[in-house]
């Protein structure tokens, strides 16, 4: 057993395709995400003989990492959320417990038009726990703050059949909570605008809570006190990207083969030389011929690889209506201003704390957010020796997003950061820069994805030995994505 993922070379020409006899295995997990590495390692793990097949050169999904300026960081998911434990279990089994860290305290900010304000701490996607606090004056106005407190003498009834978080937010609290509190979050999160999510996606039990608790304000403070003490979200020292290198190390010694470079062209029931589907055994065929018959399939791809993969195997019911992909930019810049300088003193002191969320409509603003990496990692901040390290996203749901060279996606960056931080930078201090595109991305929280996905996993269900995981069915976020794959893998097994 290798060390490393093994590449899937294409075998000798003068093996002929149709000759080539297919490898019987217990379980193909096609995906190495996150969600195929974990599953992989459960079924090795439970005995079963498991090949995984990544189209890519390398495993890791979204959990990836890039060297700018000679340090090493995230240009995936670069934290995850604490809640039910799912991760931190994980981490534990990996040996990593020991290496998170939770960010810095202070908080992240929001970017009005005109004006940066804190978000607010009793919070829930921006949602004030309290709207009655004095500080939402400054964000609200007089006339927004006593119209988010008329969310507390409303009947329960007003908002109940909201179909949307932002229809919900609207009719509670009104259209000034909604545009500048609570749109800039999920913007930031889900990439989408309130009105085209779903609250019982985005916050389970939100909704609901309206009823039993007599008002959103405190259905958001009885969500925020069933969650766990402590920050809702960690990270691990040195980068989230490790978790992808330590999953990859103990899926192989497992006994797991992974196989990179290995598009999967077709999925389908075994069947006999007339065609006819002979059994419950699967067969999976690779782009370069090779092929496996497993007992088991579990497909972590995205919907859109999917799509290809089952073609018309795949009933047109479950698809109606599926989001149509989407796409994020991330652009990391890493600023090395002189001691002594303005630019350097304003970075140092961290003048957003962690980052700015932006509110749609924003202008001379094209970032929907900015991480303050350094600010809010402090092993990130203590490794850069005085340099600073930020993440600017781009893309909203619905968005066309120009294609940029790089040189015209550095000056936009470093012009959103110089207004979101309020410190001016010049492209001469900027030391490092590097852009990631992640494609086929879909807002789980779109309004009707509940529905989606139950039509999906019931067509899955009819299908012996076959399961799905993944961010596109299980949600946004390694909390979902872990633990959809742990119970995908025990399904199978």
């Amino acid at each position: 057993m290798t060390d490393q993922p093994t590449t899937g070379d294409p075998l000798p020409d003068e093996h002929p395709r149709a000759e080539r006899a297919p490898e019987i295995v217990d379980v193909v997990v096609v995906g190495g995400g996150v969600a195929g590495l974990v599953a992989a390692r459960a079924l090795a793990r439970d005995g079963r003989s498991v090949v995984l097949l990544e189209a890519g050169a390398e495993v890791g999904g979204t959990v990836a990492a890039a060297t700018v300026d000679g340090l090493t960081v995230d240009v995936g998911a670069e934290s995850f959320a604490t809640r039910r434990g799912t991760v931190s279990a994980l981490l534990n089994e990996l040996g990593l417990a020991s290496d998170v860290v939770l960010p810095d305290p202070a908080g992240a900010w929001v970017q009005l038009p005109g004006q940066a304000i804190p978000l607010p701490r009793t919070g829930l996607l921006g949602i004030p726990g309290d709207p009655r606090d004095p500080a939402l004056r400054e964000t609200l106005g007089w006339a927004g703050a006593a119209r988010a407190a008329l969310d507390l003498v409303l009947p329960a009834s007003v908002g109940a059949r909201a179909s949307s978080l932002g229809e919900l937010v609207r009719a509670r609290m009104g259209r000034r909570v909604l545009d500048r509190l609570v749109a800039p979050v999920v913007a930031g999160v889900h990439s989408a605008h309130p009105d085209d999510v779903d609250a019982d996606v985005v916050a389970p039990g939100l909704l609901a809570g309206v009823a039993t608790e007599g008002s959103l304000a405190a259905s958001v403070r009885r969500l925020r006190s069933l969650a766990p003490a402590g920050s809702a979200v960690a990270g691990i020292a040195g980068g989230m990207h490790r978790l992808t290198a330590v999953l990859r190390d103990d899926a192989l010694r497992r006994g797991v083969r992974i196989l990179t470079n290995a598009p999967v062209s077709r999925i389908e029931r075994r069947r006999d030389l007339d065609g006819a589907v002979s059994s419950d055994q699967w067969h999976v065929d690779l782009g370069d011929g090779r092929s496996f018959e497993p007992g088991r399939v579990l497909v972590a791809v995205p919907v859109a690889e999917l799509i290809c993969i089952f073609g018309a195997a795949i009933p047109s019911r479950i698809l109606d209506g599926w989001p149509a992909a989407s796409s994020v930019e991330l652009v990391t810049l890493v600023v090395d201003a002189p001691d002594g300088s303005a630019a350097r003193a304003g970075l140092d002191a961290a003048p957003r704390g962690t980052g700015v969320l932006v509110a749609p409509g924003t202008p001379g603003v094209r970032a929907k957010a900015l991480t303050h990496m350094t600010a809010k990692w402090r092993w990130l901040g203590e490794s850069a020796g005085g340099k600073h390290v930020m993440r600017l996203s781009y893309g909203r749901a619905g968005e066309v997003m120009p294609r940029l060279s790089d040189e015209a996606l550095r000056r936009v960056a470093i012009a959103d950061a110089s207004a979101l931080l309020g410190v001016p930078l010049d492209d001469g201090q900027v030391t490092g820069f590097a852009r990631t595109r992640w494609t086929n991305t879909v807002p789980f929280a779109a309004r009707g994805q509940r529905a989606r996905v139950a039509a999906v996993r019931a067509e899955v269900a009819q299908q012996p030995g076959l399961e799905v995981s993944g961010a596109w069915i299980a949600g946004t976020g390694l909390a979902s994505v872990v633990a959809d794959a742990e119970a995908a893998a025990a399904r199978l097994a």
